[in-house]
């Protein structure tokens, strides 16, 4: 098992990158009351099929050529449950794939969230031809990263450019810290 949650949302963001997704939105919203993190990662990928979604939490199934298991979405799945959360996955041929992941983060087994910022600066940086929206939330209070407007005001400057790279690590990081001190005050 990864043991972080901003792992295993690599790995699914990874699937959705092979799937030939060209927009991946990853939403993380946590609920200080109930002590819970959402995780949504939908895309516009190629989708799969109901017999696909059916055996997509079988370790040894996967779409991949290039080894006979998958472990990432068994992997997340369990790692939700593990904490009495839960896992859904909705996908439409042709249409795109949404996961959507429940932690219970006061349990026992909930694994941290890692770091999320680098996690989305990597995908961001590393993968430019996609679009990627990322919305990071406590209670009522977040942000939002959106490659789409980031690309209009660059004007064509490459996101893994030094000073705009640092300029968006520098944007995920003090904006999530922002909300991070806001719930903990």
């Amino acid at each position: 098992m990864l043991p972080e949650i901003s792992l295993n949302i690599l790995d699914i963001a990874q699937n959705s990158i092979r799937a030939g997704a060209s927009l991946i939105e990853i939403f993380l919203h946590i609920k200080s009351a109930e002590h819970t993190l959402s995780v949504e990662i939908k895309d516009n990928g190629c989708g799969m099929s109901a017999e696909q979604i059916a055996k997509v939490t079988d370790p040894f199934y996967t779409s991949r050529t290039t080894r006979r298991v998958g472990l990432g979405i068994p992997f997340i799945k369990q790692s939700a449950e593990c904490t009495g959360g839960s896992f859904v996955m909705n996908s439409v041929a042709g249409a795109g794939t949404c996961v959507s992941v429940l932690y219970h983060l006061n349990h026992i087994d909930c694994m941290p969230l890692g770091n999320i910022s680098d996690t989305i600066l990597m995908l961001v940086t590393s993968y430019e031809d996609l679009d990627f929206i990322y919305r990071y939330e406590i209670d009522d209070v977040g942000f939002e990263l959106d490659t789409r407007q980031m690309r209009e005001i660059l004007g064509g400057v490459s996101f893994s450019q030094g000073d705009v790279r640092e300029f968006i690590k520098g944007y995920l990081e003090d904006n999530k810290n922002e909300v991070d001190a806001k719930f903990h005050e």
